[in-house]
């Protein structure tokens, strides 16, 4: 069995949900009556299919989850979280432009916990070669069209890589390593 990490670190755009809260949307948010989530001009907004059962299968783990955003969409970014009802996931919260260096040092001095011992979530490689050299564990989040999946938010499978060999697959939550064919791995939390 593999070890847990000590923090579970998530970028949000392109990461929990399928676009740039500063750019593609338009905030102030709202939650209608039957629970969609909506944008100033109506749009319907929504998150990645497997988050909430990732981030429910961490916490079950007991793995602390914070979260760390580039937006200069603070407010609108942080309104996401909570009306997609997430902010009770997220022990920490470090949302703001700046570099992801910036966000995990803080998160470094607030949890104590090691930067070799989080494992950080991510669409931006920029962002992952960022944290990569501060010693953390990364997780580099794309669609999978290699397995003839759709490259749409609503894909059940988004795939995680971890170096040249890792390979997460969301959408099958359980918690054990195995050997894949070809030298890849399939961690499944």
């Amino acid at each position: 069995m593999a070890r847990l990490p000590k923090l579970a670190v998530f970028d949000l755009d392109y990461t929990l949900w399928p676009f740039w809260v500063d750019t593609h949307v338009d905030p102030p948010f709202h939650k209608n009556s039957d629970g969609t989530v909506r944008d100033r001009r109506g749009q319907s907004i929504q998150l990645y299919p497997e988050v909430p059962e990732v981030l429910e299968r961490l916490r079950g783990l007991g793995v602390p989850i914070a979260a760390a955003s580039r937006t200069g969409e603070v407010e609108g970014a942080n309104q996401l979280l909570e009306l997609f009802d997430l902010v009770r996931y997220f022990v920490h919260r470090e949302i703001y432009p700046g570099s992801k260096v910036t966000h995990f040092e803080r998160l470094q001095r607030k949890t104590g916990v090691p930067f070799s011992q989080m494992i950080f979530f991510d669409d931006e490689k920029r962002n992952i070669v960022d944290v990569s050299k501060l010693g953390t564990k990364w997780c580099y989040l794309h669609s999978c069209p290699a397995w003839n999946e759709p490259s749409n938010p609503n894909s059940r499978i988004r795939c995680i890589h971890k170096g040249p060999s890792w390979t997460l697959r969301s959408s099958h939550l359980r918690h054990r390593t195995e050997r894949k064919s070809g030298g890849h791995f399939q961690v499944h939390l």
